[in-house]
């Protein structure tokens, strides 16, 4: 009898009904975030109602097309992982000054190009400093990425941010009681319910939240039922040189930025990035963007809050994902679709992002119980990483005086926190410095450890 070759997880194609519920729940985990940047960008250029909605639907459509390229993948382009893409939020503020200073949109989407120009032909740089990824800086950026990732679960828990009812007890209630249903569908339902766990949750909150008023479908009659999203809708794209610098800093940062959530999902998945796949990630990003140029959107990236929930319902099949990305490609196609989901309440998203994004935090421990923290400087790398990482999370205007490109590279938490983690790993662990005794520190803590021949023991000074 002829023994057939094992599928890896990644690679397994579950049953049509599982696909479509596994997918909903990835594009559920991240619709918030994905219109975001649109509503944002678009705000602050002071849009129309129309330009605005019109941004919303081609910003879903090319998420669902960048998610199936990263996802299925031809030739080098895509990593083949479960990834979820969507508009980079580090590249929001230079996009708002670009377009707000006289350039617009035209210059917004040249500048975007370019990029992504500049990410395909950069990517295999990147393949090759996989190297320094050990498992002390991976573990230490998939931690800082969860722990970045908490606020934003915090604040649609709250309400949403520059609700008016900011902070109420009723929004952290249903917050709560989605976070309970989610506890509860997971450990006390059959396996199949506890893998779509988040979607339960979200299902029943959007049930509880319709009566209690949280909700408001005036949206969904306006939207049209067909959008179609075509090239330059708003005029060819403009090429000024300061636009293009600033955003090449952002493809650096988002380069950096899908780099940890790449190897975060390989750690998760048991399927470990190699220079090569991770190039063909980086490849894709850099496809995805140059998309988003054309067809009226932004620059992408892998979407850290779907890496949370592929960690805590453990479905890593890649195909699950890309059914997420054709879900967008219809919601993106579909405006009165989209309308509907877009009508969830903030607080209901809250209560699910916080085990999702907690778990992403849990993920980067568990990667770090691999590293021996005796007789070393781990520790400091770790703790001034994380410190790095969060900094601009929890003080958010504390680099508001330095220069904008400054600003984007360090207000990314995340791109932050992993190129500390780089440098620290290679200045302590890398570079050649002084001798050490053979005796570790039990503690591990930081300045454990003696030169030989150069400090006495504190014995013998006394």
């Amino acid at each position: 009898m002829a023994q057939t070759t094992p599928v890896h997880p990644v690679d397994e194609v579950p049953p049509v009904r599982q696909l479509a519920a596994f997918g909903l729940q990835h594009v559920l985990a991240m619709y918030a975030g994905a219109v975001a940047v649109p509503l944002i960008v678009g705000g602050a250029m002071k849009l129309s109602p129309e330009d605005l909605a019109y941004l919303i639907t081609a910003d879903l459509l090319v998420c669902g097309i960048a998610t199936l390229i990263q996802c299925i993948g031809f030739w080098r382009f895509g990593v083949r992982l479960p990834i979820m893409q969507g508009c980079t939020f580090a590249a929001v503020s230079p996009m708002v000054l670009i377009g707000t200073t006289g350039g617009g949109l035209p210059a917004i989407y040249g500048s975007v190009i370019v990029a992504g120009l500049a990410i395909m032909l950069l990517a295999p740089v990147f393949g090759r400093l996989l190297r320094f990824f050990p498992p002390l800086v991976t573990g230490t950026v998939i931690l800082i990425i969860g722990i970045s990732l908490l606020p934003v679960a915090g604040n649609w828990a709250a309400g949403g941010v520059g609700s008016a009812d900011f902070g109420a007890p009723k929004n952290i209630a249903l917050a709560l009681f989605v976070l309970a249903v989610v506890l509860g569908v997971q450990r006390f339902a059959p396996s199949f319910l506890s893998r779509i766990a988040v979607l339960i949750g979200i299902v029943v909150g959007l049930a509880v939240a319709v009566p209690f008023g949280f909700t408001d479908f005036g949206g969904v009659g306006d939207a049209d039922w067909v959008g179609i999203s075509t090239p330059f809708h708003f005029g060819a794209p403009t090429f000024e040189f300061s636009a293009i610098v600033s955003m090449l800093v952002v493809a650096l940062v988002t380069m950096t930025e899908t780099t940890g959530d790449l190897i975060a999902v390989g750690e998760m998945t048991d399927r470990k990035v190699e220079p090569r796949s991770l190039s063909d990630g980086l490849r894709a990003d850099g496809l995805s963007t140059v998309l988003g140029g054309i067809f009226n959107t932004f620059p992408y990236t892998a979407y850290a809050q779907n890496v949370g929930l592929v960690g805590m319902t453990r479905v890593r099949s890649r195909w699950v994902v890309a059914t997420a990305g054709g879900i967008l490609v219809v919601l993106g196609l579909l405006p009165k679709l989209g309308a509907v989901v877009a009508a969830i309440p903030a607080p209901v998203l809250g209560g699910a992002g916080l085990v999702m994004f907690g778990t992403v935090a849990a993920s980067g421990l568990r990667t770090l119980t691999q590293v021996d923290f005796k007789g070393n400087n781990n520790l400091t790398v770790v703790a001034v990483s994380v410190a790095m990482g969060v900094l601009p999370v929890g003080v958010p205007t504390i680099y508001e005086k330095f220069p904008d490109w400054f600003q984007t590279v360090m207000n990314s938490g995340i791109s932050a926190g992993c190129l500390t983690a780089i440098v620290l790993n290679l200045l302590f662990n890398h570079l050649p410095g002084k001798v050490r005794s053979a005796a570790p520190d039990p503690d591990g803590l930081a300045g454990g450890g003696v030169e030989e021949t150069v400090e006495k023991p504190r014995e013998e000074i006394v």
